[in-house]
Formats: C-alpha cells, structure tokens, sequence
C-alpha cells in the first residue's frame, strides 16, 4: 500500500513509496520510444508497453491533484488513438477526462480528431455535466467534425434517464439545424426511450406515428422499447393493443409480438407472467424463437427454478425449436449446480450431437459437480477426454480442479494437475501453489512438496 505524506507548506499529496519511485523512472525512460499500436501488431511486448503506459498515464490522471506537471515529464506521443483510450479508461470521473484532454490539446504535435471530442461527451453526460456536453459540442461544431448518430443516442437517453424529458425532446428536435445530423431510426428509438423512462406513453405512441409520417420504418428495438415500457408500467392490455394496431396498418414487427411481449414481461420482472404465456404458446403448439427462448431460461434459473427450464427445453425441442449454443451454456451449468449429472451429461450430449464443439466453460461446471459429490474418478477420466473431444482446457479450468483436489483431499492429483498445467504453458496462480504445498506437507509428502515448491521457484523466478 503506498503511503501518503502531506506537506505542511503545500496541499500536495506525494507517494513515497520507494518502488513506485523506481518504476516510474523506469517507465518515463521507456513511454518516450512508444508508437501507436497497429491493429495488425502481434508483438506482445510492443503490446505490453503500451497498454503499460495507458494504464500510468491513468493512474498519474487519478491520484494526482496537478497531473499536468508528471505527465510532461513523461514526454508522451501524444496520438489520437493513445488520448482516447486514456479517456475511456478515466470515464468514471468526468474531472479527470477533462483535465487530462485539456493537457493533451496543449500539445504541438496533437490535433483532436471526432474519436476523442465524443468519448468526453459521453464522459461528461454520464456524469450530468451538461453545460460541459454542450461546449464540447459547439467545439466539434466549429472544427466541423461530424456528430456520429450513436454520440447523439447516449446523449438522449441520458437525458431521459435522468427525468431530463424536455431537455431530450429539444435535443431531438434540433438535431439537424444546431448540430448537423439526420433524425435517424436510432435516433427516433433513442428519443422514445427517454419518453417511457418517464412513462410519457402518448407522446411514445405520438412519436412512432409522427416517424411512419417522416416514411421511417420502425425496427425490432422500436417495438421493444414500447412494449418494455408498457410492460414494466403493468400495461400490458396496451402492449397487446400497440401490436395489434401496428400490424393493421402493415407494420408487422422484425419479431414475432409475443416474443416481444415475453421480453417486455421478463424485462420488467414479471417473471410469472413470461412462464404463463410461454406455457400457453407450447400447448397451442408454438414456441418462442430462440433469443426470446434463451432470454427466459436464464431468468429462470436465476431464480432456482431450474427444472423447469428443463422441461421447458425438452418441450419446446419436441415443437420444432432449435437450440444454439447460448442455450447450452444456460442449462448445463444450471444443472450441474444442483448435482444433477447425468441430466447434465444429457444435454453436453445433445449440445455434441448438434454440431457443437465442447467449450470449457460447457465441461468445467460438470466436472465441478462431479468433484462435490465425491465422484473424483470419474470427474478425472471425464476430464482426459474432453482433451481430446473437446476444447482445450484454460487456465480457469485448470485451477478449479485443482481447487477441487485440495478440498477433497486430493493433493497429489492436485498437484499432478498443477505440473501438466505449466506443461502446456499456463502459469497457476500463487494460491494453487500453497495449496498444494500446504496440502502435501501435512500429509507427509514432503518430498513432492519441495518439487512442487522448485517448480514455482522456476516459474516466478524469485
């Protein structure tokens, strides 16, 4: 932990960790030969340094009250690519976005482009600065750099967000005479968000019928917004209705309305009211498409109800749904959670048998319920075949099991496990290690322990 020391003649803060120290020169010596990475860069040490050098150009803007001073010090290149990345790793605190932008644009060699002038908007509206917004704004204007029409979304909707309802609707309406740009699909949905924020539903339903007027065709996310809102307002009666109508007037939704409906009521946590409608769909014979479907299932375990789910997917497979590998990732878990393996095993089957490749975030949670209920055998020879079958395991997989090893008192398959993990390149984190070594010692093997205290030794290079 760095330790601060106050001045008494200044109000300065300084750190006065040696080590910090001794890096930061280290790192001042090295920022000053950076170039801007390339999208087609492979080299990981080129990589590394400028990720490191973004990442103390952020810490100098976050803890210190004058950054402006380190960071000439530093005598960055200054590039747009570097100013950007900057900015959004310090959107948090608008301030900090500020003074590190107003340090750059100082600099003779930067010119700033529309990338950097937008991500401080958004910064600055996130953070409700919208005196601020505006001056950014007029500055992008008078360079005449283009507004993209996703800066203008956030910017609406963060005003609905924040009950700003007018403020958005000003916005929307001077979007082509005060900051040049077209009133998009994207922007109409933007506007209409911030409407039903608010519960502003006839001036919703106002807006969708003024853009049909305009010859815009609504989208899937105009139908969602309007039926999230009415939904989570307890309107459902009237989410029906907006359907209905829509579909008279020949403009039929990209998804099918009562998928839209189970959205809404799932968005809106109405969790039961999503279930009844789903269970009277599949006993009329039809199902939800697959998004809708997923988006349900994870919802439900969420809330225990795994079995359910279950059935539910066997049912709605038996109607003629076909599963992607979204569904899969939900359900194999959730059932692994609750010590159900075989039913487990079952859908990894169905998941093969579909033409999916196995994933280790697919296997480990079987393995994992494997190992809690005691089964270590079968969890160990499950594991050499998904090396086969299957996607590599990674390093998360890696450490779960040997996690499971330790607790079931599996130390030597644990640290079998930890020596084929570094055989294949993947370097185990220092609790692994201690666990193991811990483990082996106290169960009288001290001489595996030494090895495996060696084999860290090497790795670490301490």
């Amino acid at each position: 932990m760095f330790l601060l020391r106050r001045y008494t003649k200044r109000s300065l803060f300084s750190i006065s960790n040696p080590d910090f120290r001794a890096f930061n020169e280290s790192t001042i010596r090295s920022f000053t030969s950076l170039e801007p990475l390339q999208s087609s860069d492979s080299n990981p040490s080129t990589k590394g340094d400028y990720f490191a050098a973004i990442n103390h150009v952020v810490n100098v803007v976050r803890r210190e009250i004058h950054p402006e001073r380190s960071l000439n010090r530093l005598r960055l290149p200054v590039t747009s690519e570097f100013v950007y990345r900057v900015l959004r790793a310090t959107s948090r605190s608008a301030n900090d976005s500020l003074r590190f932008f107003n340090w750059a644009r100082s600099s003779p060699n930067y010119t700033p482009t529309s990338m950097e002038y937008e991500q401080l908007a958004k910064s600055v509206a996130l953070h409700k600065k919208y005196e601020s917004m505006w001056k950014i704004l007029k500055q992008m204007k008078d360079l005449s750099l283009d507004i993209s029409g996703e800066t203008l979304c956030f910017i609406i909707e963060q005003y609905g967000k924040n009950g700003h309802v007018d403020q958005a609707v000003e916005l929307f309406n001077g979007v082509g005479k005060i900051l040049g740009c077209q009133q998009t699909v994207a922007v109409y949905n933007s506007l209409l968000h911030a409407l039903c924020e608010v519960k502003m539903f006839h001036g919703a339903y106002a807006l969708i019928r003024r853009m049909i007027r305009k010859g815009l065709k609504p989208d899937k996310r105009t139908y969602s917004i309007l039926v999230n809102g009415w939904c989570s307002a307890g309107k459902m009666k009237e989410a029906q209705e907006f359907l209905d109508e829509m579909s008279r007037k020949g403009f039929n939704p990209p998804a099918r309305g009562r998928d839209l409906l189970i959205e809404g009521l799932l968005n809106a946590g109405y969790l039961e009211s999503a279930k009844e409608m789903v269970n009277k769909m599949t006993k009329g014979g039809f199902v939800p498409d697959v998004q809708t479907f997923n988006t349900l299932i994870e919802a439900i375990t969420k809330s225990g109800e795994v079995d359910f789910c279950v059935e539910m997917y066997y049912t709605a497979c038996k109607l003629g749904l076909c599963v992607d590998i979204d569904t899969y990732k939900t359900l194999i878990p959730a059932v692994s959670k609750i010590g159900k393996i075989d039913e487990a095993f079952r859908l990894l089957n169905n998941c093969v048998e579909d033409g999916h490749k196995p994933f280790p975030s697919l296997y480990a949670p079987i393995i994992k319920g494997m190992c809690r209920n005691g089964m270590f055998d079968d969890a160990f020879s499950f594991f050499s075949d998904m090396k086969v079958k299957a996607h590599p395991p990674n390093r998360p997989v890696y450490t779960m099991l040997i996690t499971m090893c330790g607790r079931g008192g599996k130390f030597v398959d644990a640290a079998n496990y930890l020596v084929e993990m570094t055989e294949v390149g993947l370097v185990p984190i220092s609790r692994c290690f201690d666990m193991v070594t811990d483990g082996l010692k106290n169960s009288g093997k001290h001489d595996l322990a030494m090895r495996i205290e060696q084999l860290e030794v090497q790795l670490r290079g301490v």
